[in-house]
């Protein structure tokens, strides 16, 4: 039990991580949520779209990993490269900041342009395939067994990532529009995403 719960927490610290960079579809999400607009079907869409991408990544790589074990070690390394230059790039967001989340611009109009625009932002961004999907699946294959806790623990963190952008908007928007929020929090994602590169590759 004391494992399985470690993992579910490894797995919802892993998926906060990747989630919380600042991005479109966070920005898209707030917006919305500031506005009152579509937010259920907005934070549904993107809970319930990671939640898909999270299963694909556990199940399809881990089921590489089973067919040939020796495909840990390459993920490994791949992973493990990819989040240290992902690590990199959130301390230097930290050094350099931008100018925070912006909220501001036209009305969306309509539940449907809403639904659209959100499922769009979701599912044609190439990122999302590479972050949630390959790298997600990479981090829980080496969990083994426990994989799918791991990925469930992913899946939690996307809903209450979402949950809040989405439906404390009116708290969140003042706060993440400020660049020295989104410092804090890119600086968080900075030592978590180095120190779980360094694993891998360490691992691998």
């Amino acid at each position: 039990m004391n494992q399985a719960l470690t993992t579910v927490a490894a797995g919802f610290g892993t998926g906060l991580s990747l989630i919380v960079a600042i991005g479109a579809q966070n920005a898209f999400v707030l917006r919305q949520g500031v506005r009152r607009d579509a937010v259920l079907a907005v934070v549904g869409i993107c809970a319930l779209s990671d939640a898909v991408l999270i299963a694909l990544g556990v199940g399809g790589v881990g089921a590489v990993v089973v067919a040939w074990p020796g495909a840990l070690r390459a993920v490994g390394l791949v992973g493990g490269a990819f989040l240290l230059c992902y690590g990199a790039l959130a301390a230097r967001r930290v050094l350099r900041p931008g100018t925070g989340l912006r909220t501001e611009g036209e009305a969306v109009g309509s539940r449907r342009r809403a639904v659209l625009t959100c499922l769009a932002m979701t599912w044609l961004n190439p990122h999302v395939y590479l972050d949630t999907v390959f790298l997600l699946g990479s981090l829980a294959a080496g969990r083994g067994s426990l994989r799918w806790t791991f990925g469930l623990g992913a899946a939690l963190a996307s809903v209450c990532w979402f949950a809040a952008l989405g439906f404390g908007a009116r708290l969140l928007g003042r706060f993440l529009a400020r660049p020295a929020a989104w410092r804090v929090l890119d600086g968080l994602v900075a030592v978590t995403m180095l120190a779980l590169g360094a694993t891998l590759v360490a691992g691998a």
